[in-house]
């Protein structure tokens, strides 16, 4: 979590649901009686509309938050957010799941990696220019991994090297998130190519609209392309621009890195959750056969059972993380080893039960990952994005339970 920090005042005047936060009943019926409502405008404004509507929506949809206070819940209030309890961030991602609001994927680096950063290890000028923008609705991306340094990400090669006051980028970035609508980057680079490799590294923030940056979207076996490659060519980034000092980046990538397991995670779980006891009142409605299958059922039991399991662990991860615990060292990569690989087990059950017609993709309007399809293809992207389960698994091994490398 972030925290209340010291910070040039931005705080937004208190809304309706935000007046009621200090009681989480009377909040949590608030949260859901603006989020349906705004579900159904959303319906209104987008049904129907030709062409890809997803940057628009995600816009809207941030537009509509920040007019109730909502568009940062967890920022503190001196830089613009609600500054809201733990109990309260989940009541609101809960009632967004509930509802079907869509994923604020869009934002994802702008309103968890980059305050989560620049928070901590930024120069009040660096917060006091783009904090606001961040809450705005100012897309960020992520430069981190590389085509040689995903898990491993201190392997990265791209190289700045200091002119003057400013630095000379030349490098290669993949996988970075919607990096095609980013107006701004978190950039890793290396700095230092003879020291040990997290030793060498600088963080930086690198304006997307720079000479010599070419984004380059890669279409994806769903058919999507919200990821893409980034080429660096002489791009030249000021000084002011690092983030922490020269070659201390590696310890400011992890306050990044830890933003990628917190709330968000919690509300995939949500829907998650959702989408389960949707398919199974579907299956109730329509008197599918697989209910007919005992070894079907108990199947889906187990996995809901795991689910559920799988939601209290996330729950523990949240409260650790607001106490700043040692333990959510460990129990974040119990979250990402037993999600991914539930989605996983959950996408291939329900394609199963869809015999060949579940073959066929549809993307759900409502963009909740319902279709069996999508969440069985989205789910191997998920055990390897943010550090593959292989990698993670060894990383449990040596640093919690002590075991040999070899």
């Amino acid at each position: 979590m972030l925290g209340k920090m010291k910070g040039a005042a931005m705080s937004p005047a208190r809304s309706d649901v935000l007046e009621k936060a200090a009681d989480p009943a009377l909040f949590r019926t608030a949260v859901r009686s603006w989020v349906e409502a705004t579900v159904k405008a959303d319906r209104t404004v987008f049904s129907g509309r030709a062409g890809d509507i997803f940057y628009d929506r995600q816009q809207w949809w941030m537009a509509e938050r920040n007019k109730v206070g909502l568009g940062t819940p967890h920022w503190p209030e001196a830089y613009g957010g609600a500054d809201l309890s733990l109990k309260n961030q989940i009541i609101l991602a809960e009632e967004m799941a509930r509802a079907g609001a869509p994923v604020m994927s869009l934002f994802t680096v702008s309103l968890n990696h980059v305050p989560a950063t620049l928070i901590r290890w930024g120069t009040e000028e660096q917060k006091t220019r783009y904090l606001p923008g961040v809450a705005k609705g100012v897309v960020w991306c992520q430069g981190f991994s590389e085509p040689g340094a995903g898990s491993d990400l201190a392997s990265l090669r791209t190289r700045a090297v200091r002119d003057g006051d400013s630095y000379i980028i030349n490098g290669q970035k993949i996988w970075s998130s919607y990096s095609m609508f980013a107006e701004y980057c978190i950039l890793l680079t290396r700095t230092d190519p003879n020291v040990k490799k997290q030793a060498g590294i600088t963080y930086f923030i690198m304006d997307m609209k720079s000479k010599g940056v070419e984004v380059r979207p890669l279409r994806q076996a769903n058919g999507g392309a919200g990821f893409a490659e980034v080429f660096l060519t002489d791009v030249r980034i000021p000084v002011e621009n690092r983030v922490g000092k020269e070659n201390e980046g590696w310890t400011v990538a992890q306050s990044t890195l830890s933003a990628e397991r917190g709330i968000l995670v919690f509300e995939s779980g949500e829907r998650l959750r959702y989408v389960m006891e949707e398919f199974y009142a579907d299956a109730l409605r329509n008197a599918a056969d697989w209910l007919r299958d005992s070894e079907m059922t108990r199947e889906f039991v187990r996995l809901f059972a795991e689910m559920q399991g799988c939601r209290q662990l996330l729950r523990r991860l949240l409260r650790e993380n607001e106490a700043n615990a040692p333990s959510a060292f460990e129990t974040v990569i119990y979250v990402k080893i037993i999600s991914t690989t539930l989605r996983k087990k959950i996408g291939d059950f329900m394609l199963r039960t869809k015999g060949l017609g579940g073959q066929f993709h549809t993307q759900s309007f409502d963009e909740m990952t319902s279709d069996p399809m999508n969440i069985y293809i989205g789910s191997f992207a998920g055990t390897i994005a943010g550090g593959s389960n292989e990698i993670m698994r060894n990383v449990l091994a040596e640093k919690v339970l002590k075991m040999p490398r070899s």
